[in-house]
């Protein structure tokens, strides 16, 4: 998911980036790669903060990208990536960041939320945003957050319905190998976890 992701990047960045002079092109590839870098390391922040609500608000295509504060922390630790990376002018790195972020998202939301498209869907966007390429997700299913973000918000509701994948039957005790590491223990503090 993170390659397909990385292609979009690519698709929708030559103005911004390639034909750019203010970024040397042997640094075209290293920019394309930090702007996705910011792109999962932002939802990974929101998530560890527990705004898992923003982000599915977000992804659910019910936000407007450009007024999401999800993007707007994404945009600014990109821009700043940038900067301190390659060394470019904090308005060369605003215009690229203003110029590629919103369309990247725009893409993966439209794809995720079009049933007629399955090369993105909500398991492979999220577990790959929020638990990062290769992490396990422990069998957390996404699409159940997706469905639960139908009426635009996730309550509390919604948290207890989805809860079946993180809870060992009719218990309540979270199951101890998901809640160490991995996305178990990210939304571990939804459930009162760590």
């Amino acid at each position: 998911m993170l390659d397909q992701l990385l292609n979009i990047i690519k698709n929708n960045s030559q103005e911004a980036v390639v034909n750019n002079p203010a970024v040397p092109n042997q640094d075209n590839e290293a920019v394309q790669s930090t702007l996705l870098t910011s792109i999962v390391q932002g939802f990974q922040g929101e998530a560890a903060k527990g705004n898992i609500g923003g982000i599915m608000e977000l992804l659910s295509g019910k936000q407007d990208v450009n007024q999401s504060p999800v993007v707007s922390g994404i945009s600014q630790n990109a821009i700043g990536s940038l900067m301190d990376k390659f060394g470019i002018s904090g308005s060369t790195a605003q215009s690229i960041v203003a110029a590629v972020l919103p369309v990247v998202l725009k893409t993966v939301i439209s794809k995720m939320n079009n049933s007629g498209d399955s090369s993105m869907n909500a398991n492979s966007v999220l577990g790959s945003l929020l638990a990062g390429s290769g992490a396990q997700t422990g069998g957390f299913d996404f699409s159940q957050v997706t469905s639960a973000m139908a009426d635009g918000k996730l309550d509390m509701n919604d948290l207890k319905n989805i809860g079946g994948s993180l809870f060992n039957g009719n218990k309540g005790e979270a199951r101890k190998d998901e809640n160490e590491g991995g996305l178990g223990g990210l939304l571990g503090g939804l459930f009162g976890g760590k």
